[in-house]
């Protein structure tokens, strides 16, 4: 049975023309409009496409000001069945309404008023220092929509996050509730006016962009790099389509890799940048047969654990577990030689990771019912990844990792799973050994790059579209981890000192 929705409203307050805060207040001070410039209104483009592609019914009352009115090419997105274009007073009500149906030969009905308390804004604006917003006349025809009750989605977006806004949102609109933001705050957010960022919620409730969900877009010097969190886990084959709205989002480069041990492309563009990569990647048959191919000296650290009083077991995640992870993971500052990225996280946002992980195993191993290492296997299609193995340093001596690794592979065999990845082999000298010594061997790989902009051409020609130790010669790279390593170290117990100082 289908559940049914009830309608979605929006009200979309266009106050800037431009995604670049600085582009925009540069503009509207020098009262500029200049309706074809490349990145006009572009996040107002994104969304309109978002809406359009929804399965959802909504009605969308857009609110455009004198330096945000629609070019020929938004309103054509700007169908009258789902989107009713609005004014927002900025200075002159009559005026402002009349320009806006001639420039849209559109009808208006409804108008919002813009405010602001900040005196800087009000001067952007061509305002008095003691206006906060315009003076709308008794006999204005428009109707106010100030009357609808509204709900600031960019606000709450930024104040509760992804997971606790999305419940309210639909309960919001069950209950007839307006969803209010501006397009300023769809991809970035506000610290200062405590807004945004809106996209993930926008893709969830109206059921679009699924594949954009995972997307993970980084910051390299002078381009951006984007990537999907879950390359490991799933197949990517990027279409047409999905390289366009991956330009929607100013990506410069897109990255995946091709996941030859179970589903090899068949037509790689020739546009797209082949290097070479590997994963540490383990074939199993069965528990027993891993057991006999790892080799005595592996087998006997395994018994060790178990001499020294270690058991292992699959364990649910409850309380118990974050608070043995959180300890672990605060055990140390430094572990492989390099600073730990997960200490000093509170013990609310360990717990809080655990309980979102989806498609995972948590496996722990306890002495004396003390949680002393855990180790967590995710699932994906055709794949299961060790994502974390982590045990306590002040038990380094009883092997607690061969134990969980040994019994991660039992549970993966268990399940029916062909494929364990381990990460990659080839930056850890001690690491690497150690999966080797499990049975994962190197596992080569394609990886692909795609240029998606100029920057992005330019980044892939000059070779920065790369890590810098995947690029270096392997004595090179010898001498460069260890030393990166040093640094990290040292940087971390630096802060140690000054903060015990």
């Amino acid at each position: 049975m289908a559940i049914e929705h009830a309608m979605i409203k929006l009200r979309i307050d266009v106050d800037y023309p431009y995604p670049s805060r600085a582009k925009s207040f540069l503009y509207v001070a020098l009262r500029i409009k200049n309706h074809r410039c490349k990145d006009y209104l572009r996040n107002a483009f994104i969304i309109a496409r978002m809406i359009n592609e929804s399965p959802r019914e909504i009605r969308v009352y857009w609110f455009f000001t004198p330096y945000t009115i629609p070019n020929k090419e938004l309103l054509e997105q700007l169908n009258p069945e789902r989107h009713e274009v609005a004014l927002h007073v900025a200075n002159k009500p009559v005026d402002e309404w009349k320009t806006l149906e001639e420039k849209t030969s559109r009808k208006v009905t409804y108008y919002t008023i813009h405010g602001t308390q900040r005196l800087f804004a009000r001067l952007l604006w061509g305002r008095k220092l003691s206006q906060a917003q315009a003076i709308i006349p008794p006999d204005f025809p428009l109707t106010s929509f100030h009357s609808f009750t509204t709900m600031s989605l960019d606000r709450e977006r930024y104040r509760l996050g992804l997971e606790k806004v999305l419940p309210s949102a639909e309960e919001w609109v069950d209950h007839d509730v307006v969803l209010s933001f501006h397009p300023e705050w769809l991809l970035k957010q506000n610290r200062r006016n405590q807004r945004g960022p809106v996209q993930d919620v926008l893709q969830r409730i109206l059921g679009v962009d699924s594949e954009l969900e995972t997307l993970s877009i980084k910051k390299k010097s002078f381009f951006k790099i984007g990537r999907d969190t879950y390359e490991y886990q799933k197949k990517i084959n990027p279409t047409p389509d999905f390289i366009k709205k991956l330009s929607e989002h100013n990506v410069d480069v897109y990255t995946f890799l091709e996941r030859t041990w179970c589903c090899p492309l068949t037509n790689p563009q020739s546009n797209w940048m082949k290097t070479e990569d590997n994963v540490a990647l383990l074939d199993i048959k069965s528990y027993a047969e891993w057991w006999q191919a790892i080799g005595k000296k592996t087998r006997n650290l395994v018994r060790k654990a178990e001499k020294s009083g270690v058991k292992v077991a699959v364990v649910e995640p409850n309380d118990k577990l974050g608070e043995g992870i959180w300890k672990i993971y605060n055990e140390t500052p430094i572990r492989q030689e390099r600073a730990f990225t997960h200490y000093g996280e509170s013990i609310q946002t360990v717990s809080a990771h655990m309980y979102a992980a989806k498609n995972n195993t948590f496996i722990g191993a306890y002495i004396d019912n003390e949680l002393v290492g855990f180790i967590q296997i995710l699932y994906g299609d055709n794949i299961a990844i060790v994502s974390n193995i982590l045990s306590l340093h002040k038990h380094l001596d009883k092997s607690l990792n061969n134990a969980l690794l040994a019994k991660a592979v039992e549970v993966v065999a268990s399940k029916g799973e062909r494929w364990l990845m381990y990460g990659r082999i080839g930056n850890h000298p001690s690491l690497d050994r150690f999966k080797k010594n499990n049975g994962f061997i190197k596992y080569s790989i394609a990886r692909y790059y795609i240029p998606l902009t100029t920057k992005g051409k330019a980044a892939v020609k000059l070779g920065l579209h790369r890590d810098l130790k995947d690029t270096l010669p392997e004595p090179l790279k010898n001498t460069f981890i260890p030393a990166v390593n040093f640094v990290s170290r040292t940087h971390v117990k630096l802060k140690q000192q000054v903060r015990g100082g």
